[in-house]
């Protein structure tokens, strides 16, 4: 179950917004988090903390394939996304990195910005104070993936499984 405040956005949030593409250059990832959404809200990654969730309309993380996009969101403590709909680039990205997502139709009527919601990934459903959003949960082998922290997470443990 994840628990978080709500940091609410509207309908094609792109990459570019996400992590300009200005910061990318940097071999310090630690710079990604300090600027994340600032194409939204300049202030937004010294407002956010950690276990935040961001919900937002349809087609978030559209544009460019930038892996940095979904690694950004989650090294400024984002602990999961709700969506209307996802960009699917943007959706394996995040999985890969061990982002959680959660596809939830009608999740933006549902919920106001600082509201508290509960995310049950196992069940696809979200918690809102104005009721429940039931979705399609993940597959069991990318609620794996999400809980090894990542693609290569997951690798490393089944490499491990695998040689004892």
């Amino acid at each position: 179950m994840i628990r978080g405040r709500v940091w609410k956005f509207g309908d094609d949030v792109d990459t570019d917004v996400i992590i300009p593409a200005k910061y990318l250059r940097s071999v310090d990832q630690s710079v990604w988090p300090k600027h994340v959404l600032e194409g939204i809200d300049p202030a937004f990654s010294s407002k956010v903390k950690p276990g935040d969730i961001i919900v937002a309309g349809k087609n978030f993380g559209c544009g460019s394939s930038r892996e940095q996009a979904a690694l950004a969101i989650k090294w400024a403590g984002i602990a999961a996304v709700v969506a209307e709909s996802f960009a699917r680039i943007f959706f394996r990205n995040a999985i890969n990195n061990g982002l959680p997502l959660i596809e939830a139709k009608g999740i933006s009527g549902m919920v106001e910005e600082g509201e508290m919601i509960e995310i049950d990934l196992d069940r696809g459903i979200v918690k809102t104070p104005r009721g429940d959003v039931k979705s399609a949960p993940l597959p069991p082998f990318l609620q794996e993936i999400l809980r090894s922290g990542g693609l290569v997470e997951y690798y490393k443990l089944q490499s491990k499984l695998n040689q004892g």
